[in-house]
């Protein structure tokens, strides 16, 4: 096996927020936050994906958290840099920054808004694989993008050294079943939804890229090392017993919920940048009741 084929990491990673204080990154919290994920034992730590705002960061601040990350992280566990564009040009050039400050991986979404073609799909991916020198984690996330990775191209993908794994969020837990079958050894699947952690691991799965683990890091570790352990009974039970906080961390877009829920615990400000706002008060108070029932607040 080629080593670009080796595992990224199993287990949990977190799809870590990126704090702002008075409009700009908040780069103390950060650290904060950071290094409690890392003492409470997270598998990975993906930085300026969905979760950490990417869409509205500056080129020089999406460039500035990536190497924060890195170097704050100091290969402790594998930091996966979001570098994915709808303009397959400028998500070339934020994937080679990210090779050259260390990320140990990249995570490509699906080209949003243009809606490619399969053919334009596996070009753009392709492309940027061969532009840079990281394993790929592929981020398959139709809800947002309004595009999804059919089958032929993730088979296609999988061929390519580099194109290692996907971050699957289209909750099609039948669509994810056939592409682990048909994928197999060369395509690693992640879940990209917390309340599918226990089925797609069942599946084959080798982890979760997590936004639950942002609140709860230790205990997403842990559901995700059952699955590993092959104890898929405690697994569930875990699983279910989160479903009502992690139904309550999506009762709005992601990521306002979890990053309100982390100011509530005191880690950052709930300042998110337009288009996202604060929470809607019914909503706020759905989230806070859920984290009250788990006693996290």
């Amino acid at each position: 096996m080629s080593k670009w084929k080796n595992t990224i990491f199993t287990g949990a990673g977190t799809a870590i927020i990126t704090p702002f204080k008075n409009g700009a990154i908040d780069y103390e919290s950060f650290g904060k936050i950071i290094e409690d994920q890392i003492a409470k034992s997270i598998d990975a730590i993906v930085v300026a994906g969905t979760t950490g705002e990417a869409a509205t960061l500056t080129h020089e601040e999406h460039c500035d958290v990536i190497k924060y990350a890195v170097e704050k992280i100091a290969g402790r566990v594998p930091v996966i840099a979001g570098t994915g564009s709808n303009d397959t040009a400028y998500g070339i050039e934020l994937s080679k920054y990210a090779c050259e400050v260390g990320a140990d991986a990249l995570l490509l979404v699906t080209p949003y808004y243009n809606k490619a073609t399969p053919k334009g799909l596996i070009k753009n991916f392709i492309e940027t694989a061969e532009a840079t020198d990281k394993p790929i984690i592929l981020y398959n996330v139709p809800s947002r993008t309004g595009c999804n990775i059919p089958l032929s191209v993730y088979k296609e993908l999988a061929k390519h050294e580099r194109i290692v794994a996907t971050k699957e969020a289209s909750g099609n837990i039948s669509y994810i079943a056939e592409v682990i079958a048909e994928c197999g050894d060369s395509l690693d699947v992640y879940s990209g939804n917390d309340d599918q952690i226990v089925p797609i691991m069942s599946l084959g799965g080798k982890g979760v890229i997590s936004v639950l683990s942002n609140v709860l890091p230790e205990e997403t570790h842990t559901l995700a090392k059952l699955c590993l352990d092959g104890n898929f009974s405690g697994a569930a039970k875990m699983q279910l017993d989160y479903l009502k906080l992690i139904n309550a961390l999506f009762c709005e877009v992601n990521p306002v919920p979890v990053k309100t829920a982390m100011a509530e615990l005191g880690w950052c400000d709930i300042e998110m940048r337009l288009p996202l706002c604060e929470m809607e008060d019914a909503n706020k108070a759905k989230l806070l009741a859920a984290m009250k029932e788990k006693g996290i607040l």
